[in-house]
């Protein structure tokens, strides 16, 4: 049958031929086609919007009719068809952002309407996420509702009063898309009728009126199989053709899928710039000046991609085998997808600088706030901690004992000790710190001090598995509290630890009193030192404790070794000798034992090593044992601890400002700490507890060897009397002292005085590695 022309037909034309608006201002008088296998098609001419509202009293058909087309027709009208969608290609491949600027500014006029376009994006998000090319119908074991993501009552509120405008501008796009129109001229019609919403509004609800009927397109596909008005309704949208043909399809359908996920990109970038707290960053901050001249531009694309997808959707309806050859389309929109990428990684860019900006600001802020803290007063260590802990995390810490966690609330009104380092700490000074955190011995002071371990990390450097395992396994050998996780220390309290309390390397310990001040930056010395006598760890009190200190060997071997207070207390002679020089050692023991066999006095021997004790002091020590020299300290953590006590012990009196000319207990730690700065061996030999001789390597071993030259005064004056005055010859003005201080020990003063001559010494930079 030949094609019938659609004549006018008296009183009922209507206002067909009439330019009727649509509700934004624009005509929709448009001739639509849709063709069907069946052999027959509908001509719909609108003279009406879409919707039906804008114009009530108009009929939405103003006639049908309904003829047989000869198949050369059907051919005809399908090819005009794919023309309409095809030409949209020329378009999105020639646009110029720079020559539209000024027409998406002139759609712009907010009236200051305020949308929450966050919670419609969660629906929006739920829609498309669900909307997928699929006839496989599972009920999933669990559907998050975007309920769960929104507060339901208010999104329906907000979502009825912007119904109208939603549902408007679905019909803008399914009819100017449906005629393919030119896609520029419809995302201005699109921003000239949301020039009332902001920049954020107007995509969002774009992509909401875009959501809806693409849920809807892809609801039917699903459900046509399985459910009999679902498949009644893609009977006449003759979407069984796109299913049974969704291979040949699919790289339509994943680049549709993929210009979705990046204009989603684009308006979550968008919805974020707007979201950026004032008080942090204003319009004039570079990052955000170029970011919101972007803003414009990103929009228009969003929502040009919007009207890309929607007509090539509307483009499948009726599409005959034939004609399913969707390898241009897919190119069109992956080029699309290609632009809206490029804008969103701008965008991106430009919004990490402005959140770099906010934290920086932020950081300011809050480290302002803490120095402001601790100059205040308080009636108790909650503010002090909180700002320190408790800044994201109500249960920041984890307790020891129990491994729970626990809020700062335990540490009320208590002494904290804030045990500061990296994750390099060692096994010797954890060791040591957990045997004086847990000392319950008869006599000493119940703790009444907590430890707080804060772990001080680069955060410009990144977190990976082994430094989170290794944190994981200090924090869990560690009895104190400690923070669950390194993150809770926020920058800014990072920057006041070191800036402040001037952390480096070196592990601290801040004590803070029951109302959270500082009476001592950092007790470390004095824990060495004294142990829990030090409480409360105040400067006073390490003060007080050095005036009431003499130079003593229970001072210089604490309780290292039990037996050697046991001896001391007996009145032994007791020698403590070290250095690295075997040969040195089996000389000096033999000359010790000699002196033994030729005085009749019984003399104690124990080889203490030397700092940063390694494998070599270790096969010392076997030689020691194996040829039963003298006794030995087996635990190289209690060698380590020796010296470092005597380090503690120089660094405390050099903070207190004593020097080897108005301190003796100072000229004596420093004399001890040259002779381990020595190649060669040294000797402290006492009788109990304060008479003491000590001396250099060969001076102490010369000075034995000739103990028949001077034996006979011991009966006299005393060994230790006797040997001291024996080695006075013995002492050259030719000398060669070194003082060799681990660098990371604290401050090291510009000026050093040498023990033995009293003049300044020569300072050194010493790179000296650890390994033997």
């Amino acid at each position: 049958m030949e094609d019938s022309p659609m004549e006018d037909e008296p009183g009922k034309r209507g206002t067909e031929g009439k330019e009727a608006p649509d509700g934004f201002g624009n005509p929709l008088s448009n001739k639509i086609i849709f063709s069907n296998p069946y052999g027959f098609y509908f001509a719909y001419i609108c003279t009406s919007a879409c919707n039906g509202f804008t114009t009530p009293n108009l009929p939405l058909l103003s006639w049908v009719s309904v003829s047989f087309p000869s198949p050369n027709s059907l051919q005809t009208m399908a090819s005009q068809k794919l023309q309409l969608i095809k030409g949209e290609r020329h378009l999105f491949s020639s646009s110029d952002d720079n020559a539209v600027t000024k027409q998406i500014q002139a759609t712009h006029a907010p009236d200051g309407r305020d949308v929450d376009v966050r919670a419609i994006m969660h629906v929006v998000e739920d829609i498309l996420k669900r909307a997928t090319p699929t006839i496989v119908v599972a009920q999933p074991a669990h559907v998050e509702l975007v309920e769960e993501k929104t507060n339901h009552s208010s999104l329906i509120g907000m979502l009825e009063a912007l119904a109208y405008t939603i549902h408007r501008i679905a019909c803008e796009i399914t009819c100017k898309c449906s005629g393919g129109g030119d896609a520029h001229a419809t995302t201005l019609t699109l921003l000239n009728s949301l020039s009332s919403y902001s920049w954020d509004a107007k995509v969002v609800l774009t992509l909401a009126a875009f959501a809806v009927s693409y849920g809807e397109f892809w609801l039917t596909a699903q459900l046509y199989s399985v459910n009999p008005l679902a498949k009644s309704v893609a009977l006449l949208k003759q979407l069984p053709d796109i299913l049974e043909n969704t291979d040949a399809l699919k790289p339509r359908f994943d680049a549709i899928h993929a210009l979705i996920n990046a204009m989603l990109d684009v308006t979550k970038c968008i919805i974020e710039l707007k979201e950026l707290p004032t008080e942090y960053i204003s319009s004039d901050t570079p990052a955000m000046t170029i970011a919101m001249a972007h803003i414009p531009t990103a929009v228009y694309w969003a929502i040009r991609s919007i009207v890309a997808c929607a007509s090539q959707i509307i483009g499948l309806i009726g599409l005959g085998h034939e004609h399913i050859s969707s390898t241009t389309e897919a190119w069109e929109l992956s080029s699309l997808a290609h632009k809206v990428g490029n804008i969103h990684g701008h965008l991106r860019k430009q919004l990490e600088l402005c959140h770099q900006h906010i934290d920086e600001k932020r950081h300011i802020e809050a480290y302002q706030n803490l120095i402001r803290l601790f100059e205040m007063i308080h009636i108790d260590n909650m503010k002090i901690l909180r700002a320190l802990l408790h800044s994201k995390d109500d249960m920041p810490l984890v307790d020891g004992a129990t491994k729970k966690r626990v809020s700062v609330e335990v540490l009320r009104r208590k002494i904290v000790i804030l045990f500061i380092s990296d994750l390099d700490v060692s096994h010797d000074e954890l060791m040591i710190l957990t045997q004086i955190y847990n000392d319950t011995h008869h006599g000493k002071l119940e703790r009444q001090y907590e430890i707080v371990w804060l772990p001080v990390i680069d955060k410009s450097i990144e977190w990976t598995d082994v430094k989170n395992d290794l944190f994981i396994h200090l924090a869990s050998s560690m009895p104190w509290y400690s923070v669950h996780h390194p993150s809770v220390l926020e920058p800014a309290v990072i920057r006041f630890i070191k800036d402040v309390w001037h952390f480096e390397k070196k592990p601290m310990l801040v004590v803070l009193d029951a109302q959270g001040r500082v009476v001592c930056p950092n007790a470390l010395h004095m824990m060495w030192i004294w142990g829990s006598l030090a409480f409360p760890f105040t400067s006073l009190r390490e003060e007080t404790l050095w005036k009431d200190e003499i130079w003593r060997l229970e001072l210089l071997a604490d309780e290292i070794d039990p037996v050697i207070l046991q001896w001391v207390r007996e009145g032994r002679y007791i020698c403590l000798y070290g250095g690295e020089d075997i040969e040195w050692i089996r000389r000096f023991t033999a000359a010790v034992k000699n002196v033994i066999h030729v005085t009749q006095i019984p003399i104690e021997m124990v080889y203490v090593g030397k700092s940063n004790p390694k494998e070599r002091v270790r096969k010392i020590i076997a030689t020691i044992d194996n040829e039963k020299l003298s006794s030995t300290w087996r635990d190289l953590t209690l060698i380590w601890f020796f010296w470092s006590r005597l380090e503690s012990m120089w660094h405390s009196k050099m903070l207190h400002g004593r020097t080897i000319e108005n301190d003796n207990i100072m000229q004596e730690v420093m004399m001890m700490l040259t002779y381990d700065g020595s190649d060669h061996g040294w000797a402290v030999i006492s009788k109990g507890s304060t008479e003491i001789v000590k001396s250099h390597g060969k001076t102490i071993l010369d000075c034995l060897t000739q103990i028949d030259t001077w034996k006979a005064n011991i009966e006299l004056e005393g060994f230790i009397p006797a040997l001291t005055n024996a080695l006075i010859p013995y002492h050259t003005p030719e000398h060669c002292v070194r003082l060799i201080l681990p660098g990371t020990t604290g401050k090291i003063p510009e000026k050093v005085v040498c023990a033995e001559c009293k003049r300044p010494m020569e300072k050194y930079i010493l790179y000296r590695c650890c390994t033997d």
